[in-house]
C-alpha cells in the first residue's frame, strides 16, 4: 500500500513512516496543507492519514476538497479533538475513520489496514498465481505454502504485478507504488528490483514469470503448466 501521513509534528510524523515502511508500505510525509494537497492531487494513495491541527488550516479542509473533486482514498484523521461534536464533524466532511490522541501506534496500523481493504483501497486479502500466494494484510508471500522472504521494494513490486495480473502495469506506476515522493532513483533501480524479484520466484519455481514490456512497463502472468493442480 501507499500512504499520505499528513502531520505537521516532525518527531509523530516520522515515527509513523518508520511504522508503516516497517510494514512494506510505501509512505509520503506531508507537513501542511498546501504541500499534502500537492502529493493528494498528484499521486494514488492507498490510504490517507491526515492531523486535523495544521499550520496553515484543519486536515478536514483536505479531505473536503478531494472528495468535491471525486477522490475517494480512504481517510483516517488523527485529532486532539474528542469531543462528539467534533468526531461527527469529521465523518461528515469525508473521512472514513478517526482516532484521538495520544493513540496507540498498533490501533492506528490496524485501522489503516482496515482501510486499506475497502473497495475504495483493496478489495482482497489474498492475490494468487501459479503456486505463489500474496497476503496483502499480513504482509505475507508463499510458494506452495513455504514463506518466501522478499525485501519492502520486491515486496511492492511483486504486489502490484500480481494485482495487475496478465495486464501490463505501466513502468511510471511502479514507480509511483515502490518509491515515496522526492526519493533519489537510479535510472536502474526500478529494473533491477524486478530482475531480482524475477530471479528468486524462478528458483522458488512459484510457476510466474515476469516479462519486460518495451518502452511501456512489465507483466506478471503465470507460466505455461503453472496453474494449480
Amino acid at each position: 500500500m501507499k500512504i499520505l501521513v499528513v502531520e505537521d509534528d516532525a518527531e509523530l510524523a516520522q515515527a509513523l513512516a518508520s511504522a508503516l515502511r516497517d510494514q512494506h508500505m510505501v509512505v509520503d510525509v506531508a507537513s501542511s496543507l498546501r504541500e499534502a494537497s500537492d502529493l493528494a492531487f498528484g499521486s494514488a494513495y492507498d490510504v490517507l492519514v491526515v492531523d486535523r491541527g495544521l499550520p496553515d488550516g484543519d486536515g478536514l479542509s483536505l479531505i473536503e476538497r478531494l472528495r468535491g473533486a471525486r477522490v475517494h482514498t480512504p481517510a483516517i484523521v488523527l485529532t486532539a479533538m474528542i469531543d462528539v461534536a467534533e468526531r461527527v464533524r469529521s465523518l461528515d466532511y469525508g473521512a472514513d475513520d478517526y482516532l484521538g490522541k495520544p493513540f496507540a501506534r498498533d490501533e492506528l496500523m490496524a485501522r489503516i489496514r482496515a482501510l486499506g481493504r475497502r473497495p475504495a483501497g483493496r478489495a482482497q486479502r489474498l492475490s494468487s498465481a501459479g503456486a505463489l500466494s500474496l497476503d496483502h494484510e499480513d504482509r505475507q508471500v508463499l510458494v506452495t505454502s513455504r514463506p518466501l522472504a522478499l525485501p519492502r521494494r520486491e515486496w511492492l513490486v511483486l504486489e502490484t504485478l500480481l494485482l495487475s495480473k496478465g495486464r501490463t502495469v505501466h513502468r511510471q506506476r511502479l514507480v509511483e507504488r515502490v518509491y515515496g515522493e522526492g526519493e533519489d532513483i537510479q535510472s536502474n533501480s526500478l529494473d533491477s528490483h524486478v530482475s531480482r524479484l524475477r530471479s528468486k520466484l524462478e528458483a522458488a519455481c512459484a510457476g510466474v514469470e515476469i516479462h519486460a514490456v518495451r518502452g511501456v512497463g512489465y507483466l506478471l502472468r503465470e507460466a505455461a503448466g503453472g496453474e494449480r493442480e
